[in-house]
């Protein structure tokens, strides 16, 4: 006979199991639910003041304080907006920049890497070539686009090479000066081990700098888009920005301002697509 019985849980205290220990405490459940408010009222102003822009925009236009000829209105820009839709015309030049785009980015994020890691692998290199790096990236690339379109005709090539120009140089700086700035520490070790500069650069340097990388690439994308566009000012018969310029000179300014409203919705969406990439990594890392 068991003479020491087991002693029973009160039953007024039950077992507390893990969900009932992550719950938040009162005060963290208010803190959440005020910031979910102060993220809505956020957005219902933001959303409130572009209607009301788009609002006396449209009653200056309409009243004749604004010049609807010279500055459009947002009724002429949807009118606008219809009847390229129904001709297909929007979506083919949204197209061609769109694509044009994407090849510089893939381009750039390349070409930075890898010119990154060389200038990291060769101290040398670095020391040579960092100066012509800085004096490249703060010249300004409309002036190459003359010299582009004489060396490489007015085609593709041309709108592609503008656009990775605006943007690679920044990119290599940006990820060599992360690179030269990883914890000398953990260099050490790795070549302790036997490690060489393969295996440094695989396991240290690229993984610590993937914030780095991301964060590259919300600048790049837009630097691209922005190359893109100078690109088709002056080499294109095809894109929003040969859109821009057709408009300009036909003073058909519904165009350019609706391919200037497009142009913001396509930059913000990409820079919005590279913000939930950042998320998805930041949490895979944690």
């Amino acid at each position: 006979m068991n003479r020491f019985p087991k002693k029973r849980l009160p039953q007024n205290h039950p077992p507390r199991n893990d969900r009932q220990q992550a719950e938040p405490s009162p005060a963290q459940k208010a803190y959440l639910e005020r910031e979910l408010l102060h993220r809505k009222q956020t957005s219902i102003l933001r959303f409130m003041i572009l209607l009301l822009f788009l609002a006396l925009w449209e009653l200056g236009a309409s009243t004749g304080a604004v010049d609807d000829f010279i500055f459009s209105s947002p009724s002429r820009i949807l009118r606008c907006f219809w009847s390229m839709t129904r001709s297909g015309a929007i979506f083919f030049h949204t197209g061609v920049t769109l694509y044009e785009t994407a090849i510089s980015f893939l381009l750039t994020i390349v070409l930075g890497l890898s010119l990154a890691v060389l200038l990291w692998s060769s101290p040398a290199a670095s020391r040579i070539l960092e100066p012509y790096l800085v004096i490249l990236n703060s010249l300004p690339k409309s002036a190459l686009a003359p010299l582009l379109i004489v060396w490489l005709g007015a085609n593709l090539k041309t709108i592609v090479v503008a656009a990775v120009s605006v943007a690679v140089f920044g990119s290599v700086m940006t990820l060599y000066t992360s690179f030269s700035q990883t914890d000398p520490e953990l260099i050490r070790l790795i070549r302790s081990f036997g490690g060489g500069k393969r295996e440094i650069l695989s396991k240290i340097l690229l993984p610590s700098s993937v914030p780095v990388i991301i964060s590259s690439m919300k600048v790049s994308i837009g630097l691209c888009l922005v190359g893109v566009i100078i690109g088709e000012f002056l080499a294109a018969d095809a894109g929003l920005g040969y859109l821009i310029i057709y408009g300009q000179q036909t003073f058909a300014m519904d165009e350019v301002v609706l391919s200037i409203v497009i142009l913001c919705l396509i930059s913000a969406l990409f820079y919005k697509g590279i913000s939930l990439l950042e998320r998805r990594v930041g949490q895979t890392g944690q």
